[in-house]
C-alpha cells in the first residue's frame, strides 16, 4: 500500500543526512500495521542515498508523530545523524543544541478549555499502557510515570472549536492527546482521547507546525520546517486567521 505515492511535493527539506516531509493522517513513521502507509519504506524507494546498486540505509524516524497526526516528520538518512539527532531531542543539555517542536491542535470547546489561562505550561505524569495503545496522564509521579512537560498559547475560538499552539518539551506516548484528555479537552476527531466524533479520513486535529533542529553536518547550523496541514479546508483556515 502506498507504493504509487509521490512524496515529492511534500518533501520539507532534504540534505545527504535528513528528510524532512509533511505527513498526512494515516502514515506511519515506525512499524506500520494493516491499512498504514509506512514511510521509512516509501522513503527509501525514492530517497535512499545509492552505493553502487543498492540503497544503503533506511530512512529512520528521529521522532515520532501519531499515525492520525499530521506535519512535519524528521528522518535520517545515515547511523551518524540517528545518534546525533537522537540526543538533540532529549531533555538533557547537549553541546549541539537542542531540537523544538511545535504543535497546532483544534479542539472541542469545554469548561475546560475556557478556563485556561491564554498561555501556561502543563507537567504531568504519563503511563503508557503498550496493550492499549494509549497513555494516561496522572497530577502525580510514581516509579511507573515519565514526567510530561507541554506549553501552550490559545490562538482564539470559534463557535465550536478553539485554536491552541503547542510547545512539546518532552516526548512521551500520546503526550499531547493525552495530557489535554486529562484536562478535560478534546483533540476534534480524536475518539481514543474522549473526542465526540471521529474525522471523515481518520484523522485528528493535531499538526506538527514546526521543527527546529540542529544539523548533523554543520556545527553551530540549525535547520528550521515549517508545514501547513495538508489538506486545507474552512476550520485550518480558520486557525490559518488567527
Amino acid at each position: 500500500m502506498g507504493k504509487d505515492i509521490d512524496l515529492n511535493s511534500r518533501i520539507l527539506f532534504i540534505n545527504n543526512d535528513v528528510i524532512v516531509i509533511n505527513k498526512t493522517a494515516g502514515e506511519a513513521m515506525e512499524g506500520a500495521g494493516r491499512g498504514m502507509i509506512d514511510l521509512p519504506v516509501l522513503l527509501k524507494e525514492q530517497f535512499g542515498i545509492k552505493k553502487g546498486r543498492k540503497k544503503d540505509f533506511d530512512p529512520m524516524a528521529v521522532h515520532r508523530l501519531d499515525v492520525p497526526v499530521s506535519g512535519c516528520a524528521l528522518f535520517a538518512r545515515n547511523a551518524k545523524s540517528v545518534t546525533f539527532l537522537n540526543k538533540s531531542f532529549s531533555r538533557t543539555a547537549y553541546e549541539g543544541g537542542r531540537a523544538e517542536k511545535y504543535y497546532w491542535a483544534v479542539v472541542e470547546l469545554s469548561p475546560a478549555f475556557s478556563s485556561l489561562p491564554d498561555t501556561g505550561e502543563l507537567i504531568h505524569w504519563i503511563h503508557a499502557n503498550v496493550n492499549k495503545n494509549k497513555s494516561t496522564a496522572y497530577d502525580k509521579p510514581t516509579a511507573q510515570r515519565k514526567e510530561a512537560i507541554l506549553r501552550y498559547r490559545i490562538r482564539g475560538k470559534g463557535k465550536s472549536y478553539g485554536f491552541m499552539e503547542l510547545e512539546l518539551v518532552t516526548g512521551r506516548h500520546h503526550q499531547i492527546r493525552a495530557q489535554l484528555a486529562a484536562l478535560g479537552i478534546h483533540i476534534k476527531g480524536d475518539l481514543k482521547y474522549g473526542a465526540k466524533r471521529s474525522e471523515k479520513d481518520g484523522g485528528i486535529r493535531l499538526h506538527a507546525r514546526s521543527l527546529y533542529f540542529p544539523d548533523p553536518s554543520v556545527q553551530g547550523n540549525f535547520i528550521q520546517t515549517s508545514a501547513d496541514p495538508p489538506a486545507t479546508d474552512k476550520l485550518w483556515d480558520a486557525f490559518l486567521e488567527t
